[in-house]
């Protein structure tokens, strides 16, 4: 396939090394209970639902001993877009793992900054500096699904916009902390908003060079209320090599096993990816659609190493561990 071939040209003129890394963490949801209300979301409880929760002290402690036991060098930590919860309850939050565990902190998604802003009355460059403060030490891509406001209006319409969503990016870059980004494809964009997601994307790097990696994956439809069919394995490796093509100033693509499983993120390595994303001790918005892959970090050496390349762990700023 041309785009594979080109894709992983690309990938051998900015890494020659026959390289993969892959970080040892597992996600953390604080909080299931959220506002937004997006429709590709299987995961979320509006507030006073019985299954609603926010993750008690005891068992985030558990969860975070379990990480240090296994290796983990950090968390993603993310949950739902909770009224209930105050801007200190957060920066608490942080103290704590940073103290009892010292944890790197991946936390925060553009959307929840944009909420904790809105809720406290504060900035988001405010609200940015009392988290770092508190000890965030990098934010993840979420949210991001299509940058694109039309699509985001109709999937997502009560989550932050186009702007804000690059805006709490930009102004992160600039106060030192770096980021990811994903796009989560396959629902009701158009393959021209695809691309206008990445460059969009692109043209912020070129000014900040604050973005670490991109992660693209494909919608999973089951147990949503947008429904629908979701995307096969050509169409993801399509999507994937295209990113690596535009996407020519972000050092490292990571492959989506968590939702395309074992044998295609093997594939995926000739398409561009050169990492090979996280162990996911723990991980409960995909599986929330019934979507259950599951890795070890022996299967994912394993995996690396049988596709020709060396396995080597990374932390969540991409050093070489």
């Amino acid at each position: 396939m041309t785009l594979g071939r080109w894709a992983d040209q690309a990938r051998q003129r900015r890494h020659p090394e026959p390289r993969v890394t892959y970080v040892v963490d597992r996600n953390i949801n604080y909080t299931n209970i959220c506002v937004s209300g997006c429709r590709f979301c299987a995961f979320y409880r509006r507030p006073g639902a019985p299954s609603g929760y926010v993750l008690e002290r005891a068992t985030l402690i558990q969860k975070l001993q379990e990480t240090k036991d296994l290796g983990g060098t950090g968390i993603l930590l993310q949950g739902g877009l909770n009224p209930a919860l105050p801007l200190e309850y957060y920066e608490e939050l942080l103290i704590f793992i940073r103290r009892a565990f010292g944890l790197h902190i991946h936390g925060f998604s553009p959307p929840e900054i944009v909420f904790l802003a809105r809720l406290s009355g504060l900035s988001i460059k405010e609200t940015l500096k009392r988290l770092i403060a508190a000890g965030l030490g990098s934010i993840p891509g979420g949210g991001a699904e299509i940058l694109v406001d039309r699509v985001r209006q109709t999937i997502s319409p009560n989550k932050c916009t186009v702007q804000e969503w690059l805006a709490v990016m930009e102004t992160a870059h600039g106060l030192g902390l770096r980021t990811t980004a994903t796009m989560m494809f396959g629902h009701l964009e158009t393959r021209a908003e695809r691309v206008e997601h990445l460059l969009r994307l692109r043209e912020l790097q070129d000014r900040t060079q604050g973005f670490t990696a991109f992660i693209p994956w494909a919608y999973q439809p089951g147990g949503t209320a947008l429904g629908g069919t979701g995307t096969g394995v050509l169409e993801y490796l399509k999507n994937l090599a295209i990113s690596r093509l535009v996407l020519d100033n972000f050092a490292n693509l990571q492959v989506s096993w968590v939702t395309q499983g074992a044998k295609v993120a093997q594939v995926a390595l000739k398409f561009g990816a050169n990492d090979f994303g996280s162990t996911m001790i723990e991980e409960n918005v995909v599986a929330a659609t019934g979507v259950g892959f599951r890795l070890s970090e022996a299967e994912i050496v394993r995996q690396i190493t049988t596709a020709g390349y060396e396995a080597r762990q990374r932390d969540h700023l991409y050093r070489l561990l």
